[in-house]
């Protein structure tokens, strides 16, 4: 078989358990389509759609026709559902792919002989993973090339829980970063899209903008385009018309026909050719800012001693130190000092013992860590934290957050307690609209222009008036700006901004003495570093160690640990954080699996079933006490168009009819969210909905299908999560990960579907026990939904959690201290103290391996508000911060930070 493009010839191999080297190939290798040899059976031949002539091996399937013993290539995206399918005599609901298990069908690529296997030359799996990265490099690589010597540089360190210095740190972080930065920016290069067709428009600012989509069958592969990304797009230019091209900002997304939104730079818009409507090439614009900020944070804590506190350093590279408590005077919640603080308190937030408990021990500490498992109202906690910092009179607070969406959020949130903020936005990102748009910067310099009518304003009046000023006008335009920015600045209590953006040139002259960062489990380290480095004396870091970590596209990186986040790296060096510990978003009963399996069954819940109860559903739940259910399907799964995602199109079909069924009775689709890990099934879903549900196409259209990692830090009234794996051999693949299972679980407040395979699920030990939670209380289910009736589908063994290579190694309990659920922690090369038989972890109590951990009265924690150590042993760090005390620093000479 030859494979296009690289004109490869690769001969099927047999294997039982493991991709087939051919499919192997053309997933790593990006390619789609392939010829067969000539001593195939059919001959030397192109496979292709029968009707429209596609390619995409991914994409083809055949269909039997019923008169005569041949079999039709279509087509699963359009040609499938061509409606003279039947006069044909063709039976569309017999389609199957072509590859199944990861294996070209026999027909096509028959398997070798045991004689011709005995001839050939044997290729492990390995060897091809190794083999095809480098082809990359080098396309005419052989196998013996594999043995050529690893070339030392190419090496990286491994990150670990301990650092001598800063420049220890940097040594092994830059190298990671350098790598994560360099795959980024070849993924964003080999992206470009060739002949796409526009149309040129204006948007409501009257400022040009074009809308555009992607190719058919592009959206589904590893391009993601969100909102402020840049992008290039170029006319090549012909006979009468030069060459031009024009930069934007994407400004907005319709998911449902995937179209995309460019809002154009002014300057782009000469000789523009707005009467030419296709032949573009769009392009990324790879920038490199945050990963440049990453640097700089991390140089600026080698050379600037005053970039965070001697106390926070030392902790910051794992060195032992002496405990701190910050004296900060009365801290008993005096909500006079705002009133509409004290009625929003009333109203909305009333805090719960364990956040009352967080809020203390944040306030009293140079670093704290506060984990939240969801529901348990961690953006109320952060913001009650943040507003008794702003009124302590340290100066601006600095909050961050890896993502716009959680900083816009927390944004809203801390607003409504009556504190001055101000959201910092990136450049790029002004276009894009946003719930806390008018405590934006960029939009309170207009406010606060247009209110004094100040020179400014005049400016921005012409400049809104003429479209574009001259180059000596725009000088004086922007010192106006900047100006009035840092007026905003220095009169805001809290300064709201992602973490990357905490690096903004906007923000280079302000010192900030407290820092709060939110969702800190999912930013890198260096990251983080970020808002911290600049002049931190007291740091929150609030997040969830059991949810999904920070997204590391280069594998090489990620594995030598720059997925870690630094509130785990915290936990491993036994700094203990305060849980939140009653949750008010899930049903009772939906809360009591995640409770019990990663957060060892402390969640209390802050809400009733009487609170949590539909009447209009009753009747669609098996057990209305307990509205949720696991729906076997055993469809088989499918290549999406890109090789490297899945469909299942049997859960797709189940998808649609639970959809409908509770939108007739009575559901909004905005109460609906619909999850899968893969987006193949989730363009699927969508595709198939609007096509073949029976209701209006505007009710599935306002329904939400996405995936696990988006859904994160939202929730919805019912969920419906399609687990698409269903496989022979091949595995669940993102459905391994306990932390992704543990966030797909708890997004629904109301109740929830889970529609998937029993048999190969249940591989999976953690699955397992989620299967056994639903059959023991008679959930799962299979049948039609008007007649479901309990399944009796026989669950798999669940194979070896670890390796063999793995039993040296032990499983830390779920408590505090552990990384994540299951992870395997060799304890003696971590250095973890103080593991079993004592107060272990603030507010529980821990027996020592096997034993359960039980959470302690929170009146016994306020006396030691945290308990890192008893109040006698406590050092004092002045509110003014002192900069040297005595330390026992294991790693560093003389017990202090060096100088810079």
């Amino acid at each position: 078989m030859y494979l296009y493009v690289c004109f490869f010839f690769l001969k099927k191999k047999k294997k039982k358990k493991r991709s087939a080297h051919i499919i192997h190939h053309l997933v790593r290798s990006k390619h789609r389509q392939i010829s067969l040899h000539k001593d195939s059976q059919v001959g030397e031949t192109s496979l292709e759609c029968y009707n429209c002539g596609i390619r995409n091996i991914f994409l083809l399937g055949f269909v039997p026709a019923t008169s005569e013993s041949i079999v039709v290539l279509l087509c699963r995206e359009q040609c499938l559902r061509i409606p003279n399918l039947k006069e044909m005599e063709w039976d569309a609901d017999a389609w199957q792919p072509l590859i199944r298990d990861r294996q070209l069908l026999d027909w096509i690529v028959k398997i070798p002989s045991p004689e011709e296997v005995l001839k050939a030359r044997s290729v492990t799996a390995e060897q091809m993973m190794k083999l095809e990265e480098l082809w990359k490099k080098n396309s005419k690589a052989k196998l013996e090339d594999l043995q050529a010597p690893i070339n030392v540089e190419e090496e990286v360190k491994v990150v670990r829980i301990m650092y001598k210095d800063a420049q220890d740190f940097q040594s092994v972080y830059l190298p990671l970063i350098m790598l994560e930065a360099d795959y980024d920016k070849k993924m964003k290069e080999s992206q470009a899209q060739d002949g796409i067709s526009l149309r040129w428009d204006y948007n409501l600012s009257k400022k040009r903008v074009i809308h555009f989509a992607l190719p058919r069958g592009r959206m589904d592969i590893e391009l993601r385009i969100v909102p402020g990304d840049e992008l290039r797009m170029v006319y090549p230019g012909d006979m009468v018309r030069k060459r031009w091209e024009a930069t934007g900002v994407v400004s907005h997304i319709d998911d449902l026909n995937s179209e995309i939104t460019l809002l154009l730079r002014e300057h782009s818009l000469v000789d523009a050719p707005t009467d030419v409507t296709t032949g573009y090439r769009m392009e990324f614009v790879w920038k490199s800012t945050s990963f440049d900020r990453m640097q700089k944070a991390m140089k600026t804590l080698i050379v600037d001693e005053y970039s965070v506190t001697a106390y926070l350093y030392h902790l910051l590279m794992g060195h032992e130190v002496v405990p701190q408590r910050i004296e900060c005077g009365n801290i008993l919640f005096c909500y006079y000092y705002s009133f509409f603080f004290f009625l929003y308190v009333l109203i909305y937030l009333f805090l719960n013992l364990s956040q009352i408990a967080a809020v203390r021990h944040c306030l009293q500490q140079p670093l704290s860590l506060i984990q939240g498992p969801p529901g348990t109202g961690k953006t109320v906690t952060s913001a009650t934290i943040v507003y008794h910092l702003a009124k302590q009179g340290q100066g601006q607070v600095l909050v961050a957050a890896p993502s716009n969406i959680a900083v816009d959020h927390l944004t809203m949130t801390i607003h409504l307690t009556g504190l001055k903020v101000v959201r910092v936005c990136a450049k790029s990102r002004e276009a894009v609209n946003s719930p806390v748009d008018f405590l934006s910067l960029h939009n309170l310099v207009i406010q606060v222009a247009e209110l004094e009518n100040s020179e400014l304003w005049k400016w921005h009046q012409l400049k809104m008036k003429m479209g574009e000023l001259s180059e000596k006008d725009s000088k004086t335009y922007r010192r106006l700006i900047e100006q009035t920015e840092i007026k905003l600045l220095q009169s805001a209590d809290v300064i709201c901004c992602t973490c990357v953006g905490a690096g903004d040139r906007r923000l280079r002259d302000f010192r900030f003495k407290q820092v709060l960062i939110d969702e800190s489990t999912q930013a890198t380290e260096p990251e983080c570093l970020i808002p911290i480095v600049r002049g931190a004396k007291q740091v929150v870091l609030v997040g969830d160690h059991c949810q999904l970590g920070p997204v590391i596209m280069c594998k090489k990186a990620a594995n030598a640990g720059l997925q870690r986040s630094l509130f785990e790296r915290l936990i491993l060096i036994n700094i203990r954080p305060i849980r939140l510990q009653v949750q008010y978003r899930m049903h009772p009963c939906l809360s009591v699996f995640s409770s019990n399996s990663f957060y060892e069954g402390s969640l209390q819940n802050g809400v009733t079933k009487e609170d949590r109860t539909c009447e209009a559903l009753k009747e669609f739940w098996p057990n209305p006490e307990m509205p949720m259910f696991f729906y076997c399907s055993v469809g088989r799964e499918e290549f999406a168009s890109s090789g490297t995602s899945y469909l299942n199109r049997v859960e797709a079909q189940n998808v649609e009819k639970m959809v409908t069924k509770v939108l007739k009775a009575g559901l909004k689709p905005s109460q609906i969210g619909i999850i899968t890990p893969y987006e193949g099934q989730r363009q699927y879903i969508v595709n198939y909905m609007l096509r073949n549900g029976t209701l209006k196409s505007s009710m599935y259209e306002m329904i939400e299908v996405a995936s696990v990692d988006a859904f994160q830090g939202r929730e919805k009234d019912y969920i419906i999560l399609s687990c698409v794996r269903s496989n022979n051999h091949q595995g669940i693949g993102f459905l391994n990960d306990p932390r992704r299972l543990n966030v797909a679980l708890t997004r629904a407040k109301f109740g929830i579907v889970i529609i998937g395979n029993p048999s190969v699920l249940s591989r999976q030990i953690l699955w397992h026990n989620l299967l056994n939670h639903f059959k023991q209380n008679g959930l799962l289910v299979e049948g039609t939904l008007e007649n479901l009736k309990q399944s009796m589908m026989a669950l798999s063994r669940p194979r070896k959690y670890y390796s063999k290579s793995l039993q040296l190694m032990r499983v830390m309990p779920r408590t505090y201290g552990a990384p994540i659920p299951g992870q395997a922690i060799d304890l003696t090369s971590h250095g973890v103290q103080g593991y079993g038989n004592r107060n272990e972890f603030s507010g529980m109590y821990y027996g020592g391996a096997g034993a359960a951990a039980v959470p302690l009265a929170y009146n016994t924690l306020a006396t030691n508000s945290g308990g890192n150590a008893p109040q006698s042993q406590l050092g004092t760090l002045s509110e003014s911060g002192a900069s040297l005390h005595s330390y026992t620093a294991s790693m560093a000479s003389g017990g202090i930070r060096p100088p810079g």
